[in-house]
């Protein structure tokens, strides 16, 4: 399943009978996926933190300290997946899906997922109703979603620093400042690998095996190219740029500048 998992990312660089997209309106953008060696490198760079990860193998894009840093993760994080039940608990189902590796994997595909959805309401867009306002919705989810997220894992950080983990040893990053800044690298690490992971799955998405709901259900092919190719597009500058991106409000801002 790891195998499935992690060639899935760089399924779209090739010809393969497996990959599909709305053609004719994208095949110059598949072929253009294809033909391009820097997308190319950045995708492998994700695929290999991923098996890095998965095999214990000693990389410096998996390490810290030496210590290879492994979460269990729900791997197929769409938005379907996900169930909101009362006293606020989320549950992610299928978890046939799961396997161990980086942390960026699961949020970021969230994320990469609520961007699609984003560029997808153009297309089921209606006279009368423009989805505007649903639009502008996922934006803030967007957000929402970091934000919360590094809230509550930097509060958890601090709470526990002087616990029994071996990360980052009290007794080597002795002082306030030096753990500031350390924790500070570690989520702008986070947070690059997040971008990253997340518009890999949206390539996939889009030029590869498996497809999302948001634009397969639109039912005019070229409206539906329409949007994809802005996700697409999107997803490519992220994977290519992401380590420009300093916080996810830059995220935000960057599809609303290519939406307009």
């Amino acid at each position: 399943m790891q195998t499935y998992r992690t060639g899935c990312l760089l399924r779209p660089y090739k010809v393969s009978e497996y990959n599909r997209w709305t053609t004719p309106y994208l095949d110059a953008d598949a072929e253009a996926v294809r033909k391009d060696d820097i997308l190319k490198l950045e995708s492998c760079s994700a695929k290999i933190q991923v098996q890095c990860t998965i095999l214990n193998i000693k990389s410096s894009i998996a390490l810290t300290d030496g210590r290879v840093f492994l979460q269990l993760l729900a791997s197929s994080t769409h938005v379907r997946e996900h169930m909101v039940i009362p006293l606020d608990s989320t549950q992610v189902i299928d978890p046939e899906f799961a396997f161990y590796g980086p942390m960026g994997f699961d949020i970021g595909a969230f994320i990469g997922n609520l961007i699609l959805a984003y560029f997808a309401q153009d297309g089921h867009a209606e006279k009368g109703t423009d989805r505007q306002l649903y639009k502008e919705w996922i934006l803030k989810t967007i957000s929402d979603t970091w934000d919360l997220f590094y809230r509550k894992f930097t509060a958890l950080w601090d709470k526990n620093k002087d616990g029994p983990g071996e990360a980052y040893l009290p007794a080597i990053y002795n002082n306030p400042e030096l753990q500031l800044l350390v924790q500070q690298k570690y989520m702008e690490d986070l947070f690059h690998d997040s971008l990253g992971f997340g518009a890999a799955k949206m390539i996939r998405r889009i030029v590869g095996v498996a497809h999302v709901e948001d634009f397969e259900s639109i039912k005019e092919a070229s409206k539906r190219a329409d949007c994809e190719c802005k996700a697409l597009n999107f997803a490519k500058t992220l994977l290519k740029e992401r380590k420009k991106f300093h916080n996810i409000s830059e995220v935000v801002s960057a599809i609303e500048h290519l939406d307009k």
